[in-house]
């Protein structure tokens, strides 16, 4: 039987009905379904509309629906429905009868899918934020294994300082720290309680919205019915925040990619996350890399396409909403899936720290560092950039280091440098150079990589 067929004398055309149906995807809201349904049956009871005898027999037809769905895969593959809400009342009223017409007493489709989809949602959201803390870690233990590492940094993509190994990957850790407090962010607003605001209206019956938001655990209800299930706001944002993650995690994929290059020979990436050429042997392609740069458009796509479909609406629910569940689906398949295959890409990696120190040397890396000694020798920063600039056309017009270029043609260009000069141009001067907070001091870059082994072991 149709949820509403009753207004209607002829059937849908069937390419309408194929169109219209979202079972195929939707079902996967089973779980959300049965568990908000089981709750708006206590309520129920609580407004005196069921018995407790109706509500345990209803209980028992739920519990037996989600049993079936987790033991049984061919029961809703072969399963004729609109949708998962219509699939659930249909199977309930055939588990025990017509008490199962009465669940649906004081709520619509509207809100209940919205609650469906903000239960999903809210757990789906713990799920990831746990898969991204298990890539933080992941972060930490390669630069705890590489401490003594060193890399260049680059601005432009030119080299620009050495920094420490460790550093570099704490910055990513940073990033997803971000991305955790985004989605917990997310999450307080997803956990709100629609049920109860019917079609739009709200309901008709003596239903206490709050008794059942603090049985779903949800933090409140939303107050405005009309708002209540037009809303898809908390799907947007949380598109957005996984776009957000998925532009860092293509950031990180497209620095790997470049430094397991020949050319840059960094890192190698471990053969479980690569593939080969079907015609070069000698190949061994970064795909798994590329998949994650390439699924962040993908994730772009969704956030976008959900604020076109919401854009123009009317209130309250419109059919352009049930839009909104292949995006978000696809979403927490692709962060998740890309979170899980990074998490793989890092705990596999080799680094090649006799290549990424030799990289060092090269490129006038230690320029700033000699502009600073000029400053803290009194010269202003301005005067100095200027005369390491002209010190560091001459060396290249050498083809020499600035450590190889004798004292006195520095003090041909001015008196201000002295033989302490070359002190300051060391790797390790360098470094530990930068040891204010948030720098890439072996010390700061210890403390912080001690911070964030706190963080991730009490998240």
């Amino acid at each position: 039987m149709k949820l509403w067929g009753g207004r209607f004398k002829g059937e849908a055309d069937a390419a309408f009905a194929r169109f219209n149906s979202s079972f195929s995807f939707d079902r996967r809201l089973i779980e959300a379904d049965v568990e908000g349904s089981r709750a708006h049956a206590e309520a129920l009871v609580a407004a005196g509309i069921l018995n407790e005898g109706e509500a345990r027999r209803i209980a028992w037809g739920l519990s037996e629906i989600l049993r079936r769905a987790k033991e049984d895969k061919c029961y809703l593959e072969t399963a004729s429905a609109e949708d998962v809400h219509s699939f659930v009342e249909a199977e309930l009223v055939t588990a025990i009868g017509d008490t199962g017409y009465k669940l649906h007493t004081g709520r619509s489709r509207n809100d209940q899918v919205a609650t469906d989809l903000r239960l999903f949602l809210r757990g789906e959201i713990d799920a990831t934020r746990e898969q991204i803390a298990g890539l933080q870690k992941a972060l930490i233990e390669l630069a705890e294994a590489n401490r003594d590492c060193v890399i260049p940094g680059y601005t432009h993509l030119q080299r620009a300082q050495s920094i420490l190994f460790a550093h570099y990957l704490l910055a990513y850790y940073e990033m997803l720290k971000r991305d955790r407090a985004r989605l917990v962010d997310v999450r307080s607003r997803v956990n709100q309680l629609p049920l109860g605001a019917g079609a739009l209206a709200g309901t008709g019956f003596a239903i206490d919205r709050e008794l059942v938001a603090r049985r779903l655990g949800f933090d409140g209800v939303c107050e405005n019915s009309v708002d209540a299930v037009s809303d898809r706001d908390f799907v947007i944002e949380f598109i957005g925040a996984a776009a957000i993650a998925m532009m860092h995690l293509s950031r990180l994929a497209e620095d790997l990619i470049v430094y397991s290059t020949a050319e840059f020979g960094f890192v190698e990436l471990s053969d479980s996350v690569s593939t080969g050429s079907s015609l070069m042997p000698q190949k061994k392609n970064p795909d798994s890399l590329e998949l994650i740069r390439g699924k962040a458009a993908r994730v772009f796509g969704h956030h976008v396409a959900m604020l076109a479909t919401m854009k123009g609406l009317p209130l309250a629910y419109n059919k352009d909403m049930q839009e909104d569940k292949e995006a978000l689906f696809d979403t927490i398949d692709t962060l998740t899936g890309s979170v899980g295959v990074m998490t793989t890409v890092l705990r596999n990696l080799k680094v090649d720290s006799a290549q990424t120190l030799e990289a060092t040397k090269a490129g006038y890396l230690n320029a700033t560092d000699l502009a600073d000694y000029l400053v803290r020798k009194g010269l202003e920063f301005r005067k100095a950039h200027e005369l390491v600039g002209r010190v560091v056309m001459q060396a290249i017009e050498r083809g020499k280091p600035l450590e190889e270029i004798p004292l006195e043609e520095y003090r041909e260009l001015s008196d201000v440098f002295g033989d302490d000069l070359y002190e300051s141009l060391r790797l390790e001067s360098s470094l530990e150079g930068k040891s204010a907070l948030g720098g890439t001091s072996t010390g700061r870059v210890n403390e912080a990589l001690a911070k964030a082994r706190r963080e991730v072991d009490h998240q």
